[in-house]
């Protein structure tokens, strides 16, 4: 499947998450979206990252931002991880077949996702896209606020 590219529609999914529902990218129509795809639950980086990303929550929500986090663990890891880090500010979805994954370009040759994170305006087009090569560092909380201001400002 080939890799969507910036201004783009960005792939429609609709997953099962955290808090006991499933979430939908087109129910955000009309806001940003942060998409974090993540190798998974319980391991250093991606604990570092999606803690970094909670912590600095105010600032997505400032710009009307929603954040929205994706792996291939289950809800239920989702969950026992969530809590063990006292709850993130945003849910954490599960592809545990990888289609979205697949439909992001995020699925290494190995079948590992890549840490990877796209923006995705209120009109649904991707505005930026980071796909990992090692995974070993991830986007900070202040380039990431850059390009959601940029993507507000500015039409597809």
């Amino acid at each position: 499947m080939g890799k969507p590219q910036v201004g783009e529609v960005a792939p429609d999914f609709t997953l099962p998450g955290t808090g006991g529902r499933s979430y939908s990218l087109s129910e955000y129509r009309g806001h940003p979206v942060l998409v974090v795809f993540y190798p998974g639950d319980d391991t250093a980086v991606c604990t570092t990252q999606l803690n970094a990303y909670s912590n600095d929550f105010e600032q997505f929500e400032g710009l009307g931002a929603q954040v929205l986090a994706i792996s291939p663990q289950s809800v239920d890891s989702h969950e026992k991880f969530s809590c063990k880090q006292g709850g993130f500010r945003f849910p954490l979805l599960a592809d545990e077949d990888k289609s979205v994954g697949d439909a992001y370009g995020v699925v290494g040759p190995l079948g590992f996702y890549r840490r990877s994170v796209f923006v995705v305006d209120g009109d649904g087009r991707l505005r930026y896209g980071h796909r990992s090569a090692h995974g070993l560092t991830f986007k900070k909380t202040d380039e990431l606020v850059r390009v959601l201001k940029d993507a507000a400002a500015t039409p597809a």
